[in-house]
């Protein structure tokens, strides 16, 4: 984590603590809280400059003489300020509206969900409370955390108090689809108060994607990529793959006592081959699929019976909710019946264990197991695959993993299934079995790899620094779009003049952007507007273009204009041949290397490429919608990183390239103007690459720079599309006929 970040202190608030408060025989006991957010984040806040903020687990009617004693000793000896909540409120805020309104909808069970103001009306209450409490210990500079559903009307809370602070807000849990988040009747007050953060991060692009979408239907907000304008702020959305302490898991898994437990457990089972799930106990967790899944492979494939075993562990949750009470009735019944029906005196196919774990006891089970069967029917993440990876010290083992998790995305050398599929994942059990040992390690190490890489605390400081960057970037810039009035002065000034240069990018210019190049040939009315333009005396235009010379050479083949492809690499004048430039060193690599691999962490099948004068983030096996995000994106940032180097950005088929700064747009017109007088210069592009050229744009007298989009620039002016400019440089040629 940088300098300027280790320097401010982070504030994290989520509805529990990662210390609970229990009363024994009288006494406060203080013990680690078990869920999966509290477990994930304690190490990072530990090892941290920071408090947390929370509920410690006990209501406060149970403690009205000891709340003072309690708070003293969660802020002295945990770094911890508590909320504390009546049981009127842990009811109808967490019991109610959280897990019978927002957990089921927000995870696609909408028969499960409730709509009652009452529960609204106590969610909000206690958001405020949140408020409160963050009034109360905020300093100026501080970073504002928020986690999870719990917290949604928080963040625009704290940002009606305190307009200038930094606040990021991070979901566990999947954001729905537009149709059913559309189903809140509240849902423009949630997103409203989620819009009160900086940045709000989600653990997979699809997250990312309906929450925009939401956004866009139910405010009418347009965005840019990842971002978004909302009252006179820029907020970024985006995607991190939520991680985990991987060596705290690992090296467990080499300690004597696990190796000992480990021992004992496997001479009670034998040679048998062990397949493991592990979850808490909702209805989210495909549990019931997954063991009609297990009896159907017994009965297709008894001849593993009596060799394999699954042990069944199902933690504890929401006991009271009446929903997870039918649940727990039924499952116990489904695993009575599959050991009555296949099992014997000296096996039962379920060991089924139905309580709280802790870490010790986890890891064995871990380590013993040839085969995890992990299949939700939707999960924000699921970090118990995780735990399990990092376990494996061997690397032997075999995921199984609905495609509906989010870790899914991140560890695609899974076996995948759907979970309504019972004979995919019967096939997909049968395939573990009897996967090689080779090819079981191979798996491994890749997802090993993947998430020791990114583990929590990369995780936690990559949104922290995500947080950072979005607050360096200006507020409040409005685009500035060429207007009747502004459009008449640029054709009039045209007119007036006796020489011109004009410089037009083309994809996204001059035609919409395609990636296939037959796509992407001019049409009838671009090569009228081009010849036209040629025609006249007075004009000397350029096509500058990321394009290759060879494609440029022959779409505006027997045109006599001056093309300058791969974005100033090559140079022709219409009456001459092809002309590049030379490299220069390569000393820049390592300062770049570590930004790429952070992308490659966050962007699962992409990877990076090592050529000897220039980088290259390959993104081609990444999902199109978020690698056209990822890219765009990277290259800003690359940009930015850059600004005092001699390097340029490149954006190509798929691939980000970094190389030295004489490759460059800016560069290349830079060279033309010099060696040509005019009295008018005209300059239109639309991404990225084109900035260098609008920014040479504003050093020449009589010079006019147009950004084809919305996004910001700094060229003088926006035209709305690429049909907006065809017409203008029509407009232009009309001068002369």
């Amino acid at each position: 984590m940088n300098e300027n970040i280790q320097n401010r202190r982070l504030i994290i608030i989520s509805n529990r603590l990662p210390v609970s408060v229990s009363i024994e025989k009288d006494e406060l006991v203080y013990n680690r809280s078990l869920g999966g957010l509290a477990i994930g984040l304690d190490s990072f806040h530990k090892n941290h400059n920071s408090i947390w903020i929370g509920w410690p687990g006990i209501t406060s009617e149970l403690i009205e003489n000891h709340k003072k004693n309690i708070k003293n000793h969660l802020i002295n000896i945990f770094d911890c300020y508590p909320i504390f909540l009546t049981q009127e409120e842990r009811e109808k805020y967490y019991e109610g509206f959280c897990n019978k309104t927002v957990w089921p909808l927000f995870h696609y069970f909408r028969e499960n969900s409730t709509f009652d103001d009452n529960l609204w009306n106590v969610y909000k209450d206690v958001n405020k409370k949140f408020y409160e409490i963050i009034i109360e210990v905020s300093k100026p500079n501080d970073i504002i955390w928020i986690q999870d559903y719990h917290l949604m009307l928080l963040p625009k809370l704290i940002r009606d108090h305190f307009p200038n602070a930094t606040i990021g807000f991070f979901l566990h849990i999947p954001f729905p689809s537009y149709e059913l988040f559309r189903l809140l009747p509240w849902r423009e007050d949630i997103l409203k108060g989620l819009l009160g953060s900086d940045l709000i991060g989600f653990h997979t692009y699809d997250y990312e994607r309906h929450f925009l979408s939401s956004v866009h239907k139910l405010l009418h907000l347009d965005y840019t990529m990842n971002q978004l304008l909302f009252q006179g702020r820029t907020i970024k959305i985006d995607c991190f793959p939520m991680g985990i302490d991987y060596d705290r898991y690992n090296n467990k898994a080499k300690e004597s006592g696990t190796k000992n437990e480990l021992k004992r457990i496997r001479e009670e089972i034998g040679d048998k081959k062990v397949i493991l799930s592990v979850d808490r106990m909702d209805y989210t967790k495909g549990i019931l699929q997954r063991l009609d899944a297990y009896e159907c492979f017994l009965n297709t494939y008894p001849e593993y019976r009596e060799k394999i075993i699954l042990i069944f562990i199902i933690a504890p949750s929401r006991s009271k909710v009446e929903e997870y009470q039918d649940l727990k009735k039924e499952i116990d019944e489904i695993v009575g019946k599959i050991n009555g029906k296949f099992g014997k005196i000296e096996w039962n196919p379920i060991q089924y264990i139905y309580r709280p774990l802790n870490l010790d006891q986890l890891v064995v089970f871990y380590l013993i197991s040839d085969i995890i069967l992990i299949t939700p029917i939707r999960d924000g993440m699921n970090l118990i695959v995780k735990e399990y990876i990092a376990s494996k010290i061997d690397n032997k083992g075999v995921l199984i993993l609905s495609e509906t998790t989010g870790a899914a995305k991140q560890l695609y050398e899974a076996i995948i299934v759907n979970t309504n599929n019972k004979k995919q994942i019967i096939d997909a059990i049968k395939e573990a079995l009897e996967m090689p040992e080779i090819e079981q390690i191979e798996r491994m190490k890749a997802m090993k790899k993947r998430i020791k890489n990114y583990n929590v605390t990369e995780w936690a400081e990559d949104i922290i620094e995500s947080l950072i960057q979005v607050k360096t970037i200006p507020q409040d810039k409005s685009l500035r779009f060429l207007t009747t009035q502004k459009k008449e002065e640029l054709i009039l000034k045209y007119k007036n003049s006796n020489k011109r240069l004009i410089f037009l990018d083309y994809d996204g210019t001059l035609i919409k952007f395609y990636r296939n190049p037959k796509n992407a040939k001019p049409n009838d009315r671009i090569l009228s507007i081009v010849k036209d333009l040629v025609s006249d005396s007075s004009n000397i235009i350029f096509i500058i273009s990321g394009r290759d010379k060879q494609t440029l050479s022959k779409w505006f083949k027997g045109i006599n204009i001056n093309l300058v492809a791969e974005h100033g690499l090559w140079t022709k004048n219409h009456d001459d041949q092809w002309k590049t430039i030379e490299y220069l060193n390569n000393n820049w690599k390592d300062q770049i290397r570590p930004v790429l691999r952070r992308y490659v962490n966050r962007t699962p099948g992409s990877f990076i490429e090592e050529k000897e004068f220039c980088l290259v983030w390959h993104y081609r096996n990444v999902e199109s919608d978020l690698s056209n995000i990822r890219s765009k994106e990277l290259v800003n940032l690359l940009e930015n990183l850059t600004s005092n180097e001699e390097l340029t950005i490149l954006e190509g088929n798929k691939v980000v390239e970094i190389k030295n700064s004489d490759i460059n747009k800016g560069k290349a017109i830079s060279r033309i103007i010099t060696n040509n007088v005019s009295d008018f210069t005209l300059i239109i592009g639309d991404d990225t690459t084109d900035e260098d050229m609008f920014e040479v744009g504003l050093t020449i007298d009589n010079a006019f720079s147009i950004k084809v989009g919305y996004d910001r620039t700094k060229a003088h002016y926006n035209l709305f599309s690429v049909d907006e400019c065809l017409k203008l440089l029509e407009d232009l040629n009309s001068i002369n006929k």
